[in-house]
């Protein structure tokens, strides 16, 4: 049991790590997509976004360690930090070092979030994207609990919110977009828009004469 101890260290933090770096991409997307205003605070919810983000990296940093640590697959420094360098399944750890690379810029990125430029900052955070998708790779093909069934159901469930919530958002800012478009246009235009979506809907296409915008009156024919 001693000789294992830093393969169950390793393989226990790498799932947990996975965990929490699914947590802080959901937390985030509720905290951006307002879902959850007016429950908690949006102050805690970005708060505990962080956290999540920060614990996923002391997680990986003992995975790595136990990695190290272990005599059963030799892994050493440039296993470890280069991405096909180690001979056992290369392209399943080379999923896991670039997420490991990635999740280290967005977390310092986030720490230096007030002396970034916004545009910066905002490109950089949008690789977490990345990292979860290349960690959910890295787990099912190279994590020894990748075949159970605990894993299996956990990761459907993790990419199934992260595909919703994420759909989601792009809807809501794409409504947002067009909202705040409408606001902004013209009051003559959003009514020649709001006369045309009318027509459309009772099947009508009348044509508008451009020097009397007014639309023609019925006249009434007696015999």
């Amino acid at each position: 049991m001693s000789e294992q101890i830093y393969w169950y260290t390793a393989r226990a933090s790498g799932i947990v790590a996975l965990v929490l770096v699914t947590t802080s991409v959901v937390w985030g997307l509720l905290f951006s997509t307002r879902l959850l205003q007016g429950r908690p605070s949006p102050k805690w919810l970005l708060a505990l976004h962080r956290y999540l983000g920060g614990l996923a990296v002391v997680f990986t940093a003992v995975h790595v360690a136990g990695l190290v640590a272990d005599s059963y697959i030799e892994f050493g420094p440039s296993e470890i930090l280069v991405p096909f360098a180690s001979e056992w399944q290369p392209e399943a750890v080379a999923w896991g070092v670039v997420a490991m690379y990635l999740l280290g810029a967005v977390e310092l990125t986030s720490l230096l979030q007030n002396r970034l430029p916004r545009r910066v900052w905002r490109w950089v955070h949008v690789s977490s994207y990345l990292v979860f998708w290349m960690s959910i790779i890295h787990g099912l093909t190279a994590g020894s609990d990748a075949g159970t069934r605990a894993y299996i159901v956990g990761s459907r469930i993790a990419v199934l919110l992260v595909v919703f919530l994420s759909t989601y958002r792009v809807m809501t800012k794409r409504q947002v977009r067009r909202t705040a478009r409408r606001q902004t246009m013209p009051r003559g235009r959003r009514v020649v828009e709001r006369v045309a979506a009318d027509q459309r809907d009772v099947g009508a296409t009348p044509r508008l004469d451009s020097s009397n915008p007014e639309p023609p009156q019925r006249v009434l024919q007696t015999r």
